[in-house]
């Protein structure tokens, strides 16, 4: 085997679940090596490095050996060595949204006193007007 497409190749080892994603992320532009964004026809070589955005994070594996058809994650690991950094993978546990105001689960309604109160926390956020 001479040669593999990227997005054959990116599917093959895991790095994104659909052979459809890999392709739509090539033509988004989400997917380089060496630092420069390839098209899903591109064919793929042994020691390349290909830096691919994936979701949120943004990850970096080099080629080890070529694969055409999807395999297990074990031999996925064995054709690709992956350079991603500690903190991408991070990105995934750190909370999005911290809210504001928390009530406790199965306390009811808000009476009137506590919709005043969370309006008070909402406007003070804003800008006072003169």
């Amino acid at each position: 085997m001479n040669d593999v497409r990227i997005d054959k190749w990116l599917w093959a080892v895991r790095v994104f679940k659909t052979r459809t994603l890999a392709a739509e992320a090539c033509k988004a532009g989400h997917v380089k090596i060496a630092g420069l964004a390839v098209r899903a026809a591109r064919s793929v070589r042994v020691g390349e490095i290909i830096e691919a955005q994936v979701g949120e994070i943004h990850r970096t594996v080099k080629v080890l050996g070529l694969l055409e058809n999807r395999v297990g994650a074990q031999l996925a690991r064995e054709h690709m060595e992956d350079l991603t950094p500690e903190e991408e993978y991070q990105k995934r546990r750190e909370p999005k949204f911290i809210p504001v105001f928390v009530r406790p689960k199965g306390a009811g309604r808000p009476t009137k006193k506590d919709r005043r109160q969370m309006v008070g926390l909402s406007e003070r956020e804003e800008p006072p007007e003169a």
